[in-house]
C-alpha cells in the first residue's frame, strides 16, 4: 500500500519514511505543497500525511484543493497548531484526522490503519477470495489453514492481485503498487522471482496466481 509523506522537516520526513517503509507500506516523500500536487496528479496513494506549514503551499490549501477536485483519498494532517481555531480550519478544509506535533509515532500508525478502514473505502477493506483472506489495516494474510507469512513486496503484490481479481494485472502496475522505485523490478525477472515465491507461499491453499503471457498475472479462487 503506497502512502504520501509531504513533509518540509528533513528529520521528521526521514523518521516517517522509515517507520512507516517499517511498517511494510511504500512511502512516497515531498517537501512543499506544490510538489505534494504535482505527485497527486500521477498517484492516488492510500493516506497522504501533510504537514500544515510547507513551502509554496500550506498543507490546508493542498486538502482544500483535493476536496475541489473531487478527491476522497484520507489526510492526516501534521501540525504545531494546537488552538480549538486551527483544528477546526483544518477538518474544514477537508482533513480527515488532525495530530499535533510532537507526537508518538506508534499513534500516528495507529491513526493510518484507522484512515485505512474508513467506511466507503473499497480499496482498504478486508479482501476475501475463496478461502484467501487479506486486511490491507493489519496487515494480515490467511488461509483456511491459518495465517500466511509474506514479506512487504509478496503483501503488495497479493493485496493488488486480489483487489482485481479476476481481472489481468499487468506487470508495470505490479511495480508501481510494490516497489517504491516503479522502474526498478521493470526489464529484468524480478516480479517473476517474487511471483513465483508468493506462488510457494499460497500452494495448499485454493488460491493460485495465473500468468497470462504478454500481459501479466491474475488471481484466481475457487
Amino acid at each position: 500500500m503506497r502512502l504520501l509523506v509531504a513533509e518540509d522537516d528533513l528529520r521528521l520526513r526521514s523518521v516517517l519514511v522509515r517507520g512507516l517503509e517499517a511498517h511494510g507500506y511504500v512511502v512516497d516523500a515531498v517537501t512543499s505543497g506544490p510538489k505534494a500536487l504535482d505527485y497527486l496528479r500521477f498517484y492516488d496513494p492510500a493516506v497522504i500525511i501533510l504537514d500544515w506549514r510547507m513551502p509554496g503551499l500550506s498543507g490546508v490549501e493542498v486538502v482544500a484543493r483535493l476536496r475541489a477536485e473531487g478527491r476522497a483519498t484520507a489526510v492526516l494532517m501534521l501540525t504545531a497548531r494546537d488552538a480549538p481555531a486551527d483544528r477546526v480550519a483544518g477538518l474544514d478544509a477537508g482533513a480527515d484526522d488532525y495530530l499535533i506535533k510532537p507526537f508518538d509515532f506508534e499513534e500516528l500508525v495507529a491513526r493510518v490503519r484507522a484512515l485505512l478502514r474508513r467506511p466507503g473505502s473499497p480499496d482498504t477493506r478486508l479482501l476475501r477470495r475463496g478461502g484467501l483472506s487479506l486486511d490491507p489495516a493489519t496487515r494480515e494474510v490467511a488461509s483456511r489453514d491459518g495465517p500466511l507469512h509474506l514479506t512487504r513486496i509478496e503483501f503488495a503484490i497479493l493485496e493488488l492481485l486480489m483487489l482485481r481479481a479476476p481481472t489481468v494485472v499487468e506487470r508495470n502496475q505490479i511495480a508501481q503498487h510494490a516497489w517504491k522505485d516503479e522502474t526498478e523490478p521493470l526489464g529484468s525477472n524480478v516480479i517473476d522471482v517474487r511471483m513465483a515465491r508468493l506462488r510457494a507461499k499460497l500452494a495448499g491453499t485454493d488460491a493460485r496466481i495465473e500468468t497470462v503471457r504478454g500481459s501479466g498475472y491474475r488471481l484466481l479462487a475457487s
